[in-house]
């Protein structure tokens, strides 16, 4: 997954959100994230690069991070997230499943297109339906179930989410997953799925023009610029998606934003 992304301390999302009631809250949240973000952690420069903010500020945030456990040093020298990570980890999916946090979301894009609504995301090495919305329009698109998992490939999300996995979970992913064609559009080829997944991670959203099923078309939209693990989604039929594909994606942008503005 590519780190090099420069992640703002005034501002969780674009697009006119409030800034930040506390900044050292919102400094602290950043450094967190951008060490989330990273490969193998960050040295203190990387992290004050990253962030946006002096060197003197970086060092403050680090050490106190350091010191309730959020944050270690490892072997290189190099800010990894700390043990007490963990907890959070463990405790969102103890409190509150994804799908409860996800299902507002995909609610209102249902509202606001007309279109059935989807998110998916990674669960236990799977991309899976997490919840779905049917949308209002009269004539609708044939749904993906709540809980499928599969042919990732063929689908806006799947291809979406495995674009943004690291390389070692998708490899993990795609040797148990045969490339099966489900349409004459259905991506089989190894080496066309990664230019389609390529380009996927340089737009920010996936697009399957009939691959899953005939008539179908999807669009998906990364959160939190991909590093999330989740996704949303819509489907409409061929002719309806094709004139107003614009509007969808204005959707989309701003509901996968909503989860990470600073105004909560």
């Amino acid at each position: 997954m590519p780190d090099q992304r420069p992640l703002r301390a005034a501002s969780a999302a674009d697009g006119g959100a409030q800034r930040p009631r506390v900044q050292s809250a919102a400094r602290t949240v950043a450094i967190l994230l951008a060490v989330a973000q990273s490969e193998s952690g960050l040295a203190p420069r990387e992290i004050s690069e990253r962030v946006g903010i002096g060197r003197q500020a970086t060092y403050h945030l680090l050490h106190t991070l350091q010191g309730t456990g959020m944050l270690t040093r490892n072997a290189r020298n190099r800010y990894v997230l700390g043990l007490r990570v963990g907890t959070l980890a463990e405790a969102f999916g103890r409190q509150l499943a994804p799908a409860e946090h996800l299902a507002p979301l995909v609610r209102t894009l249902a509202q606001r297109t007309g279109e059935t609504a989807y998110a998916a995301g990674w669960w236990s090495g799977e991309i899976t339906t997490l919840c779905v919305t049917r949308g209002t329009n009269p004539v609708q698109a044939g749904e993906v179930p709540q809980g499928y998992a599969g042919n990732a490939h063929a689908r806006a999300s799947g291809k979406l989410l495995m674009a943004f996995a690291s390389d070692a979970v998708r490899e993990a992913y795609l040797e148990r997953h045969p490339l099966t064609p489900l349409t004459p559009d259905t991506i089989v080829e190894r080496a066309a799925l990664d230019r389609e997944l390529a380009a996927i991670r340089e737009r920010g959203y996936a697009l399957d023009h009939e691959e899953y099923a005939p008539g179908l078309c999807c669009v998906a939209m990364a959160f939190d610029s991909g590093y999330s693990p989740f996704a949303l989604a819509l489907s409409a039929p061929r002719e309806r998606f094709a004139t107003e594909r614009e509007r969808y994606l204005d959707a989309l942008r701003e509901l996968a934003k909503a989860p990470f503005s600073s105004d909560g």
